[in-house]
């Protein structure tokens, strides 16, 4: 839907010159399509509400378990746990926020919210990964008597709560990313509760105390590493960069090879939210470029690179005359 069409303008010789402005958004049947990504329908607020409250029961067993019998990668895996319990509230408040209307204060609606949520839980998790390291390696020194068998039991629940989490979002996740965020982290966890159960079965055989700590960081780092990755992206999200997934000299080139287009410049690729990207950019052309330039671009735009949001201006190259 054509939004906007102004002309106006000069060229650098002083004289008169179109520019046709336009804000373009890609709509589909029944909504707006936001960076390509539809928003989780109404029907997963319950695989939310259910994936969250399982999780939350979880850890605090989990937890409670890994206090009483010793086992600090049964702690770890808590706190690992902890953070999908945020994930998925990020998630789901994402999908909600998204449905806010637009106000003359944000203009954009709240969708950037899920930016700042994501790179908050990043950085929470980093501290609390940082402790459980700490305290692991106190006790490598000093084992404490764990009871392997507790541990297999509760890590075992552990692969059967993520595991079926996972699965509550299995439909979703191939149409919506936050959902496919979602549905694979916690299909990664549910591997990592397996190498605690694993720990947990050595110790139940061997007896050997340490093996609990040395797994414990292993699990640290795993989690950190993923982290590490969450927080570069979300600080660069925050720094309106480039989103990973869109290489900007595909776009300048998709943009330029447009019928009618000479050149381009003003270039601008953002993110929105997690899951809503906008551009902006200034399209020369040297003939009049008819009545579907912009339509065929924001299309191309949204088929393409999945942008949602572009507010594309054309300008009339003032070095061809009379010939514009």
């Amino acid at each position: 839907m054509l939004r906007f069409v102004q002309m106006h303008g000069h060229d650098h010789h002083g004289h008169s010159q179109d520019h046709g402005h336009a804000h373009k958004h890609k709509h589909g049947a029944g909504g707006h399509g936001h960076g390509g990504h539809s928003h989780g329908p109404l029907t997963f607020d319950r695989a939310f509400a259910i994936g969250i409250t399982l999780n939350i029961l979880f850890v605090i067993a989990e937890f409670g378990t890994g206090f009483v019998a010793h086992s600090v990668a049964l702690m770890a895996d808590a706190g690992h746990n902890l953070s999908d319990v945020l994930g998925l509230s990020v998630a789901w408040a994402g999908a909600t926020l998204a449905k806010a209307l637009p106000s003359k204060r944000f203009t954009y609606g709240l969708k950037a919210s899920t930016i700042l949520a994501a790179l908050l839980n990043a950085l929470l998790l980093l501290m609390a990964m940082g402790a459980i390291v700490f305290e692991a390696v106190m006790r490598i020194g000093q084992p404490s008597a764990v009871k392997g068998a507790v541990v297999v039991v509760v890590a075992a629940i552990g692969i059967l709560v993520n595991a079926a989490t996972a699965w509550l979002f299995a439909r979703g996740q191939k149409s919506d990313i936050n959902l496919r965020g979602a549905y694979l982290h916690m299909a990664a966890d549910a591997t990592v509760s397996a190498g605690v159960m694993l720990a947990g079965v050595a110790i139940w055989w061997s007896g050997a105390g340490w093996i609990d700590p040395v797994v414990s960081i292993v699990v640290a780092v795993i989690i950190f590493w993923q982290t590490w990755g969450l927080l570069r992206e979300t600080i660069e999200m925050s720094l309106n960069a480039v989103p990973r997934a869109i290489d900007y000299d595909e776009v300048k080139a998709a943009l330029t090879a447009l019928p009618g287009v000479s050149a381009m410049h003003d270039l601008h690729i953002w993110p929105m939210s997690t899951t809503e990207t906008v551009l902006t950019a200034h399209l020369v052309v040297r003939t009049d470029p008819g009545a579907t330039l912009l339509a065929d671009a924001a299309t191309m735009l949204h088929q393409r690179f999945a942008i949602g949001h572009a507010t594309i201006q054309i300008e009339r190259d003032g070095s061809c005359g009379t010939d514009c």
